[in-house]
């Protein structure tokens, strides 16, 4: 518990079992990062997306109106073993496959940049009914989006090509680990 000098009090949020239920991707991957960074394993951040203020309530410290200025790339990168590393992080509610929609063209075109830079590039998508999460390498995900003959990735693949993310306490999703064993040998063959 943490009290602040408003009175107000805030609780940290227990771990739930099974999943971590009702806790989002995001929250679990900046926790992830966060003790990355803490023990000196990785230095990866979230990316924030460009705003512009159109309107602001200074004497409440709150933005009133903002508009995105620009598509943001993808959702997180930073550095692991001297690997640039960059990944967007996606959630579905569907059971048997990842939209594509819910990547955009733009989001593809960087994720191929990276890639062509010779990074490390990854979608990481929980589906969320399956209680699972998945790490997917850029290059599946793009042969996808350029295919054209699918409106999504079917779970499938995800299970054959990608790789299940082990959920974990400390590390509530320790994808690094994925990382090292599937990605970072094959830089070294």
């Amino acid at each position: 518990m943490v009290n602040y000098p408003n009175g107000k009090k805030t609780y940290n949020k227990p771990l739930i079992s099974s999943g971590n239920r009702g806790m989002d991707l995001e929250e679990s991957i900046n926790i992830t990062n966060e003790y990355y960074r803490n023990n000196n394993i990785a230095i990866i951040y979230k990316k924030p997306t460009p705003i512009k203020l159109v309107k602001m309530d200074y004497e409440k410290a709150k933005i009133v109106e903002a508009y995105f200025q620009q598509p943001s790339t993808t959702d997180y990168n930073g550095v692991y073993k001297g690997y640039y590393i960059d990944f967007e992080a996606k959630e579905t509610n569907n059971a048997t496959s990842f939209p594509l929609a819910n990547i955009h063209a733009h989001q593809i075109e960087h994720l191929k940049s990276v890639l062509e830079h010779k990074g490390i590039a990854f979608i990481i998508v929980s589906f969320r009914k399956k209680e699972e999460v998945y790490v997917l390498p850029a290059q599946i995900v793009i042969q996808f989006y350029e295919a054209g003959a699918r409106k999504s990735i079917p779970y499938q693949t995800f299970v054959e090509q990608g790789f299940k993310i082990k959920e974990g306490y400390a590390l509530r999703l320790d994808y690094l680990k994925i990382i090292d064993e599937n990605f970072i040998k094959n830089f070294n063959k």
